[in-house]
């Protein structure tokens, strides 16, 4: 997860973690029906990358009322092209589940297909990009026609050496949050290049902060897997 490196919410213990086909973060097995391609699978390294790591999504803390989380992303809007590059590089692997966060036979400790499910290519299961990226962590993700680079979507993945573009995405959706709370929807934070120097704001970090007393060193955000 070496993007996250200068300013991350997990370990290098975690980083090492997400890189396993069998990981202890969550016992969760990618190859459930079947080898995922490398593909395929660098787009699941970075998704949990970006949840585990990611000091930016702040603004889509929610909380969780379940057995097994108190508190989740929702509707954190990917960029276009994340998600139509993950939809392409996996739709030809095979999976017997939409929902990815519950719904498992974990009978032997590990996520197993359900009794009677079939497993069915991606292209089957999600049919559009956009079901992809919505439904396979239960509205985790949006998709959106938001390009990398317009400071109004997150990158799942992006290069350090031209720092992290989704400070600058983070910090507009908190400002619109505010606003709109305030009734200023009107009211739009500065976009360009200079706001990635500023500090964070005390909105952005206080939940963060939050998170991180209730889950330790393990990471920012328990996603947590269901069973029922």
């Amino acid at each position: 997860c070496a993007p996250w490196k200068d300013n991350a919410c997990c370990t290098a213990n975690t980083s090492s973690e997400a890189h396993k086909d069998q990981s202890n973060l969550y016992n969760f097995n990618w190859n459930h029906c079947g080898v995922m391609p490398p593909k395929c699978k660098r787009h699941f390294i970075q998704d949990t990358c970006l949840y585990e790591c990611s000091p930016n999504l702040g603004p889509w803390i929610d909380q969780a009322d379940s057995s097994w989380r108190r508190e989740r992303i929702l509707h954190v809007p990917l960029c276009k092209e994340d998600c139509e590059e993950w939809w392409e590089d996996c739709k030809d692997y095979v999976t017997c589940k939409e929902n990815w966060h519950k719904g498992w036979n974990w009978a032997t400790g590990t996520n197993r297909c359900p009794w009677g499910s079939m497993c069915r290519p991606f292209s089957q299961v999600f049919p559009r990009p956009k079901d992809l990226c919505e439904k396979i962590w239960s509205n985790s993700y949006k998709y959106t026609t938001e390009h990398r680079g317009s400071g109004h979507c997150i990158q799942m993945w992006f290069d350090p050496a031209h720092g992290n573009p989704n400070v600058v995405v983070a910090k507009y959706y908190a400002w619109k949050k505010r606003s709109s709370s305030a009734g200023m929807e009107n009211v739009t934070p500065e976009t360009d290049k200079a706001v990635c120097a500023l500090p964070w704001p005390v909105l952005v970090l206080l939940p963060l902060a939050l998170v991180m007393v209730s889950k330790g060193a393990g990471g920012c955000r328990p996603r947590g897997w269901g069973s029922l």
